[in-house]
């Protein structure tokens, strides 16, 4: 990853409403009831990750008062998807005001799946589910039934930061496809 100045280029989309706001007040943040409107009768999975990801996140950047959620940005155009009324903007923000990550192992997150120090790891990970009848992943988060294998993938949650300060230092190779956590958009950030 390119970071010049301290600032990073970043990629995201936005609905025309957070740009308004944007406009008007300088800048932005995120509340968790967009993210309950957004995905409706999903919006328990989403919760559930975005929050575990605003109280592990803000230990690598503070979180604003008003942020509940974060913005996500993207270091790669290709990886944003514009919907609706939706705009993709480019974004040069300051690097110490993003949590970066890499989208792969969010995308383990949102699916309630375990992150593995290696593939190996996962897939006996997988493994020792089926040994104990455990046909859905995503099952040991969602049900009370298995505290101890919860905990353990919750824990391996952790690792979706393990490449922050490796990014923030350029040293990025291997990592899948860059994501970042924004706590906020500021107009100032907005490249036209």
């Amino acid at each position: 990853m390119d970071i010049r100045n301290n600032k990073v280029i970043l990629y995201s989309s936005q609905a025309e409403a957070v740009l308004q706001i944007i406009e008007r007040d300088g800048e932005c943040f995120s509340k968790r009831k967009y993210v309950e409107d957004k995905y409706q009768e999903s919006a328990p999975i989403f919760v559930s990750a975005y929050s575990w990801f605003v109280h592990e996140a803000e230990k690598y950047v503070v979180r604003p008062e008003n942020a509940e959620y974060p913005y996500w940005a993207f270091k790669d155009i290709y990886s944003v998807e514009a919907s609706g009324d939706s705009r993709i903007i480019k974004l040069e923000v300051p690097a110490d005001e993003a949590v970066f990550f890499d989208m792969y192992d969010w995308n383990k997150i949102l699916s309630l799946k375990y992150i593995g120090e290696t593939e190996t790891d996962e897939q006996e990970f997988r493994k020792m589910l089926r040994d104990y009848g455990i046909t859905r992943e995503s099952d040991v988060v969602l049900t009370n039934f298995y505290p101890n294998l919860k905990r353990q993938v919750q824990e391996s949650w952790k690792r979706l930061f393990r490449h922050h300060e490796d990014i923030i230092n350029g040293e990025n190779q291997g990592i899948g496809s860059i994501q970042a956590g924004l706590w906020t958009i500021r107009k100032e950030w907005i490249v036209k």
